[in-house]
């Protein structure tokens, strides 16, 4: 069996590990509201139409902020149209759709209260204005006495619901975009909105809108500059987007993508630190990955303009529970500059979750998520790995293993994921400390790298106990090939 090493040092650290990246995004699209964690007429709703399978899968990925109510829809989306009692059915034009406004900003208020998620609202930036913008803040976090926040109590909520992060519109630099601007346009909209919103509720953190991928083409970089430079301090953070997939059907070349996600971080972080630099801020502008998924398959808009029509309805399989985890790792290993990350999204539209009927289908990306959340208490370490190498193309190659660590006290979380056709052999080379025993160790491995869960049989690819290591004078564990482990070691 061939070998690999993974060496740590305690002391090699990155940065505390924001436990907002293992966040959600909840859109209106598709199904992923309605039908999806809002059902009223499901036996599976509770007694506010939420349904209780699919809250209690939810609750086991433990997200934190949960971005809504997009997306592209959210640039032309007005929040006075899903609150209050009256509510009028309108054209969702981003999906090509019918929105009802049945479920709004207090349902999902009421939402993120039960499940214990900090909410994450993205403003109307497109077709909406600053003006709106600022009435939002104040209808969510105004004290009861003023106009809005008067209509929140008239709403059944008295209290202010305490909304800290606010996303400044989304992919205002594509030309799909409703009221999409240049860079400058947008930069002096976002400004003005941020001032007001700051002037609402001056403990806000606001997130601008990024180029909106690591393919944007012309934006890339060039309007991150733009908009950071004249927001300056009102922004805190800088969104990032990536969805990636499986096009050419070659898995080496998939695998190989997840580099770019390191990559991207990295490039934005450098606008951040450039823009700081030439406007001489004590501020450092932080990043916020709040899209990524695999999504690749289901591509297509149908303009059915029906209420919740089938849209983006992802099968995924053990090759994308890989990436899934990729994106994670690299999360881990940028936590000094990555605060907040949103998987896209949560339930039927390009999701671990997906319900067809009364029935519930957990699938395979469901499972790293969860393998890390529950370990994600700590500081991250930088990770250096020795395996064999993969040859990806005539010109590129790549470490067969992928790789993370959190330390937290005394407990040492590592994941490893072996992107090779062959079982590996792995050792923990921890320099500076004993590793004493192992708390826990979970595997996500297939027979096939194709392999998805079906309704009719939901174990084809799940988490297992693993107890293929051993411990004597190092940690060392069998990776079996296209896995993915997670462990916890107890060190001295």
């Amino acid at each position: 069996m061939e070998k690999a090493k993974l060496y740590l040092h305690t002391k090699y650290q990155v940065g505390s590990v924001d436990e907002r990246i293992f966040g959600g995004f909840l859109e209106h699209l598709g199904r992923a509201v309605y039908e999806g964690v809002y059902d009223p007429t499901s036996p599976h709703a509770d007694e506010d139409g939420f349904r209780k399978d699919v809250m209690n899968a939810l609750k086991e990925m433990r997200y934190t902020a949960m971005r809504y109510p997009g997306g592209n829809f959210a640039s032309d989306y007005h929040f006075e149209n899903g609150i209050g009692e009256k509510r009028e059915s309108i054209i969702d034009y981003a999906w090509q759709s019918i929105e009802d406004n049945s479920f709004g900003t207090d349902e999902f208020m009421r939402l993120c209260k039960k499940m214990g998620w900090q909410s994450m609202l993205t403003v109307n930036l497109g077709t909406g204005t600053p003006e709106e913008a600022r009435n939002w803040v104040e209808y969510c976090n105004a004290p009861v006495g003023t106009k809005y926040s008067n209509m929140r109590a008239k709403n059944g909520h008295p209290e202010p619901y305490n909304v800290k992060l606010w996303c400044l519109g989304n992919e205002m630099d594509g030309i799909w975009q409703l009221g999409h601007v240049p860079a400058r346009e947008y930069a002096i909209r976002a400004q003005q909105a941020a001032k007001m919103m700051k002037d609402v509720d001056p403990t806000i953190e606001l997130i601008a809108a990024g180029s909106s991928g690591f393919a944007a083409g012309s934006t890339y970089m060039t309007w991150d500059d733009e908009v950071l430079s004249y927001i300056g301090d009102f922004a805190d953070y800088i969104s990032l987007h990536c969805y990636v997939g499986n096009h050419e059907n070659n898995s080496e070349n998939y695998f190989y993508k997840t580099k770019c996600f390191d990559t991207q971080i990295q490039d934005m972080a450098s606008v951040c630190r450039f823009v700081q630099g030439k406007s001489r801020s004590k501020k450092r502008i932080q990043l916020s990955f709040d899209e990524w998924n695999v999504w690749y398959r289901a591509n297509e808009l149908e303009k059915v303009r029906i209420k919740a029509p089938h849209l983006l309805e992802e099968v995924y399989n053990q090759e994308d529970a890989l990436i899934c985890a990729a994106y994670l790792l690299s999360f881990i290993r940028n936590a000094d500059c990555l605060k907040i990350a949103n998987i896209a999204q949560i339930v039927n539209v390009i999701a671990p979750i997906l319900t067809d009927g009364d029935k519930m289908l957990i699938q395979s990306i469901y499972y790293p998520f969860v393998m890390m959340s529950k370990r994600r208490e700590g500081i991250s370490l930088k990770t250096v790995t020795e395996s064999p190498m993969i040859k990806v193309d005539d010109v590129n190659d790549m470490q067969s293993i992928d790789s993370g660590a959190i330390l937290n006290g005394n407990e040492l979380s590592i994941f490893l994921t072996n992107y090779s056709d062959k079982d590996l052999c792995i050792s923990v080379d921890l320099a500076d400390k004993k590793i004493k025993s192992v708390q826990s160790c979970e595997i996500l491995v297939a027979n096939d790298l194709k392999d998805a869960n079906t309704y009719e049989n939901q174990e084809i690819v799940k988490t297992k106990d693993y107890a293929e290591y051993l411990l004597e004078n190092e940690f060392m564990i069998t990776l079996p090939a296209y896995s993915f482990v997670a462990a916890t070691l107890n060190i001295e």
